[in-house]
């Protein structure tokens, strides 16, 4: 089994489903391949590179899939749960409104760069929307991250527009 960290956001409705329903579905897809799933709470952060746009609700989830998965094939699977979910990367503005996004962050021990997909995330160390819900669940997760090197790039960071908005635990009443 090799461990992942994803993160997941939205903020666009999508078939009437609002964003935290989309942030939902998403786990709940997502949940049929990584196996021993962990969320965090839900965060609310402003956008960072496109600022004309509602704010975002944002989480991660880490949890690991089977050996034969490479990070090609979850992208893929990735990319057809976004779709399900109203994503249409043809059609959106770069860093703009999106229904759904998820992102790899971390996919065990292994670096990929090619021209569509880059592991460790390179935008990791600078996303204190990502950052903050990976050291909430750090204690379910301890083996696999380096806790000291997340804490100095969030120290870097200023937090004051990320703000916690539904706890882990009444996030997975809803989808368990």
């Amino acid at each position: 089994m090799k461990f992942v960290i994803l993160g997941v956001g939205s903020n666009r409705s999508w078939m009437g489903n609002n964003s935290l329903e989309l942030l939902r579905k998403a786990c709940s897809e997502l949940a049929e391949f990584v196996s021993d799933f962990k969320i965090s709470s839900v965060y609310r952060t402003k956008p960072m590179y496109l600022q004309n746009q509602d704010s975002f609700l944002n989480m991660v989830l880490c949890g690991f899939v089977k050996d034969d998965i490479t990070p090609q094939l979850l992208l893929e699977k990735i990319h057809k749960i976004e779709a399900s979910l109203g994503r249409n990367r043809k059609n959106e503005v770069r860093n703009g409104p999106r229904s759904i996004d998820i992102d790899i962050e971390i996919f065990d021990k292994i670096k990929v760069s090619s021209s569509n997909l880059e592991i460790p995330h390179p935008r990791l160390k600078e996303r204190a929307f990502v950052l903050i819900p990976i050291l909430e669940i750090f204690e379910e997760c301890a083996d696999f991250i380096d806790r000291d090197e997340f804490v100095f790039w969030l120290k870097q960071l200023d937090i004051s527009d990320v703000e916690k908005i539904l706890p882990k635990e009444e996030f997975l009443k809803k989808i368990i």
